[in-house]
């Protein structure tokens, strides 16, 4: 097959043995250090979308998308609802109370956000039924004062499928003896893991009129009425204008949506995808311009041969092209191989952690401080073209420089001590 004369001899100087073993080590170095600085951007650029996964599907699955409540209890949620509903951003709609409190169990206290839920309603608005490790959304029902707790709490308070457990309101119940505080036992009958440490270790759902009961409000009143929307990046704008439109005077209803809880946590995902990038980048970077300090050796290796080539009628372009060939070559190997380790490495990172978590028995990622105990990854086909690509583009523009140099050999000079 035909080939170009720079083409046959630039690849022939990738493969051939040196005289310089020194300049044979140095660009193997190259090529290892380039592979294993992409090796190593798409392995940490897939794990920070594996958080950033985790934080949209997940935690976001679990927290309202945006809410609209009343300063006071609303009777007829489901014509707020059917309103709500015909704004075709909201997706579905399900009512909700809240109330903050603790939890007590033979002397171990845990404080807790019970949300108060309709379990018919719930499934529409949250995945939380596809987290439970014992019972289901089904066994609240209205009058028991059941309640579901996550795994991390019920641990933490020693409590079990069946336990009765004590929850105390930070209210206070005045009586001709005195005041004390509201206190209500309710019964665990269903225990979730998520995997995010806030939710896990403090959040409990119970039916919502047996908060009804406990607020002293009727059992068909509810605090507000909790959306799922399309686009949950618009939740600001969409709950503002419900609560605005969904009154009948203004101050009637009020919203809340997740930018407001979670709002930061996911801007600094996405800020430290950002800034990691940039900094992997240039380790690339400097991986990649180890084929200048490759590629300088080479020039003054192949003096010799440039000059014969000269002789022999090559043109500054063509011995300029050829070691423009061998870095490209060596580039495109490095960018390669690193390209499928770091697929690989993505694809099997979190099985990877898991393992060694069992074997060596301690957890990398504690719930408590980061907001999910498990590695995530999630490889994405346009961060391993752009790495590739950036990969390629600076290993291009760092031939540049020594292909100019040898195009500049002069064969009476190179020849003169030969």
């Amino acid at each position: 097959m035909f080939k170009p004369l720079f083409v046959f001899i630039g690849t022939r100087y990738t493969r051939a043995k040196r005289r310089n073993h020194f300049v044979s080590f140095i660009s193997l170095t190259s090529m290892i250090g380039l592979a294993l600085g992409v090796l190593v951007m798409i392995l940490v650029l897939s794990v920070m979308n594996g958080f950033d996964h985790e934080m949209r599907s997940r935690v976001l699955g679990m927290v309202p998308h945006a809410t609209v409540e009343s300063p006071t209890p609303i009777s007829d949620w489901h014509a707020l609802a059917a309103k709500a509903q015909s704004n075709p951003q909201v997706l579905a709609v399900a009512p909700y109370s809240q109330m903050q409190g603790l939890l007590s169990n033979e002397g171990k206290v845990q404080k807790v956000l019970i949300n108060a839920i309709d379990p018919a309603e719930e499934g529409k608005v949250s995945i939380i039924g596809n987290f439970f490790r014992q019972g289901d959304l089904q066994a609240l029902k209205p009058g028991e004062f059941g309640m579901v707790l996550g795994d991390s709490a019920a641990q933490k308070l020693g409590v079990s499928l069946g336990d009765k457990i004590t929850f105390v309101a930070p209210e206070v119940t005045v009586t001709p003896a005195g005041m004390f505080p509201r206190i209500k036992r309710f019964t665990v009958v269903g225990i979730f893991h998520v995997g995010a440490g806030e939710v896990d270790g403090h959040l409990a759902l119970a039916h919502v009129q047996d908060l009804a009961r406990l607020q002293r409000w009727k059992p068909d009143q509810v605090q507000g009425i909790r959306l799922k929307l399309a686009d949950l990046f618009q939740a600001p704008q969409i709950a503002w204008q419900l609560a605005q439109t969904l009154g009948e005077s203004e101050g009637d209803f009020y919203a809340r949506d997740w930018t407001r809880t979670h709002g930061n946590l996911y801007q600094a995902i996405r800020m430290e995808k950002a800034m990691i990038g940039l900094l992997l980048l240039l380790i690339v970077a400097v991986a990649a311009f180890n084929i200048i300090s490759t590629l300088v050796m080479v020039v003054n290796d192949k003096k010799g041969d440039i000059a014969i080539l000269r002789t022999l009628g090559a043109t500054p372009g063509q011995i300029m092209a050829i070691f423009m060939v061998q870095g490209t070559v060596i580039g495109v190997f490095g960018t390669v191989i690193g390209a499928l380790l770091g697929i690989f490495a993505a694809l099997n990172i979190s099985s990877a952690i898991a393992g060694l978590e069992r074997l060596l028995g301690i957890k990398f990622l504690n719930a408590d401080v980061y907001f999910i105990d498990y590695l995530p990854s999630q490889l994405m086909l346009a961060d391993v073209v752009q790495v590739c690509g950036a990969a390629l583009v600076l290993s291009f523009f760092a031939t540049l420089y020594p292909a100019w140099r040898a195009a500049r050999t002069q064969p009476a000079e190179a020849l003169r001590y030969e």
